[in-house]
């Protein structure tokens, strides 16, 4: 069974610009399909994963509705994506959101270790292209279309855990002046509890931690924050599976910087509206995506940076007759 896909053409409806809905499925020969293919999926480069969501019933949260019908023996793939057509449109509250394309897409589970997937896309920016008739007397025209490098809105849901909410992958790259549109009004998803939520959100708790509430409390210098964040970062690449008591006893040692941590992270759950769990199995590509906030920099005036990415102990701060210095001990000059 191959893909089946439909598209119909979404305008602004702030801006009255209305809707056209196909009646038909499109036909696509094998290079378009393999071509649409990897278009769609390949927009999906993160494993955060989300579910739908609904302040009252799941049931009432309208796309997931779509998606339950979609995933239905003999669905009408027409029928609902019209629904979700509408759900868009009606959505459209922002005049700065873009009109475009509505993809809806069944992708039937390719052998027993997969699932069946709906695939809900919007396509808004238009790129200018070249065409080249070199043996007419006008070799070239300008034209506008699609590009095929990266999608603009999508979502991927897999037909499991229907009873939580699904689980989707969400990517929006054009949030058109309304960061909300995609994720919040339309699709009503929030980030699942996952792995990757787990060690992306504890990374986070400890690098606020480090850099905020640690200098507020203690005497700890910037090559001292540098110290605590590589130690961070290095437990987490280092282990498997991450346990709560062996990282503060490992990386912040001291029993006050535990304790002041230990508050800190209390007010950051409430305040967050979330729970850091105390242990889980580690999310190797939520640590690579974390890794860039925790760049060690110690930023003297505007004249220099230093980036500690190890021993803190080849590096001295001092004040002579000149200022303020530090002495940086090495082996070899790269």
């Amino acid at each position: 069974m191959r893909m089946k896909i439909i598209v119909h053409k979404i305008g602004n409806k702030i801006l009255a610009e209305g809707m056209e809905l196909s009646d038909e499925l499109l036909q696509l020969d094998e290079t378009q399909s393999d071509l649409m293919h990897d278009f769609f999926l390949g927009s999906f480069k993160s494993e955060e994963t989300y579910h739908f969501y609904s302040d009252t019933y799941l049931i009432n949260n309208p796309i997931y509705k779509a998606v339950k019908g979609l995933f239905a023996p003999g669905a009408d793939l027409i029928y609902w994506s019209k629904n979700i057509a509408r759900i868009l449109y009606d959505t459209a509250e922002h005049p700065r959101i873009q009109g475009g394309e509505l993809f809806v897409a069944f992708f039937p589970s390719q052998n027993e270790n997969d699932v069946d997937k709906i695939g809900i896309f919007k396509t808004e920016k238009r790129e200018s292209f070249l065409k080249v008739f070199p043996n007419d007397t006008d070799p070239i025209e300008v034209d506008k279309g699609i590009s095929l490098a990266k999608i603009d809105k999508a979502a991927l849901i897999y037909d499991k855990d229907k009873e939580n909410g699904y689980v989707l992958s969400v990517v929006d790259n054009n949030k058109n002046g309304d960061m909300y549109y995609w994720f919040e009004d339309f699709l009503k998803v929030k980030q699942r509890t996952d792995d990757y939520f787990h060690t992306q959100e504890s990374l986070a708790v400890f690098k606020d931690y480090i850099k905020k509430q640690l200098p507020a409390e203690f005497e700890v210098s910037k090559a001292d924050q540098a110290d605590f964040l590589n130690k961070s970062l290095k437990f987490f690449k280092e282990k498997e599976e991450f346990k709560m008591e062996e990282f503060l006893n490992e990386v912040l040692a001291d029993e006050q910087v535990i304790e002041s941590f230990s508050n800190f992270k209390t007010d950051y759950e409430q305040d967050m509206q979330i729970n850091i769990a105390e242990e889980f199995p580690i999310s190797e590509s939520a640590v690579k995506k974390s890794q860039k906030h925790f760049k060690s920099i110690i930023k003297l005036d505007k004249n220099f940076h230093i980036y500690v990415h190890g021993d803190k102990t080849k590096l001295h701060q001092g004040q002579d007759e000149n200022g303020l210095f530090y002495k940086v001990y090495y082996e070899k000059e790269s």
